[in-house]
């Protein structure tokens, strides 16, 4: 049942360029949150955000690089949890392999000094589908 849910979860994250919800600790230990959207995904290992490198979440990470990911629909039903560690990367290969269109908005382009990918490991899961619910390490 674990393999049929982690499948469930990639496929939806797959899917589509998704929007999450990032959950790093502040500077003074407090949990918060952001909006991001998925630049590519290998499944539920690992997640791609791009991001710029002077915001906050970057001071996060230096100070803390736990995590966490939610994903959430209410049609059709489903909330994929993720836990794990999260790294900043600044090296232009992956720079220009994570660049997608939409992106050109906030930046000038892949070599831009100010973007950044920010590259989510999951390390454990809590999956639910209409209602049922799956807990795992990976």
């Amino acid at each position: 049942m674990k393999q049929s849910y982690q499948k469930k979860a990639s496929d939806v994250i797959s899917d589509k360029r998704l929007d999450c919800v990032l959950a790093l600790l502040d500077l003074d230990g407090f949990p918060t949150t952001s909006p991001i959207t998925i630049a590519k995904n290998q499944g539920i290992e690992w997640l791609t955000f791009c991001t710029f490198l002077d915001g906050n979440k970057i001071k996060r990470i230096e100070n803390c690089n736990r995590a966490s990911v939610c994903l959430f629909s209410a049609d059709p039903m489903y909330n994929i949890s993720l836990v794990g560690k999260i790294e900043i990367i600044t090296d232009p290969k992956v720079k220009n392999e994570m660049w997608y269109d939409d992106l050109q908005a906030h930046f000038s382009g892949p070599d831009d000094e100010n973007y950044c990918v920010l590259k989510f490991i999951t390390e454990r899961y809590n999956l639910l589908f209409d209602f049922e619910e799956v807990k795992g390490r990976l």
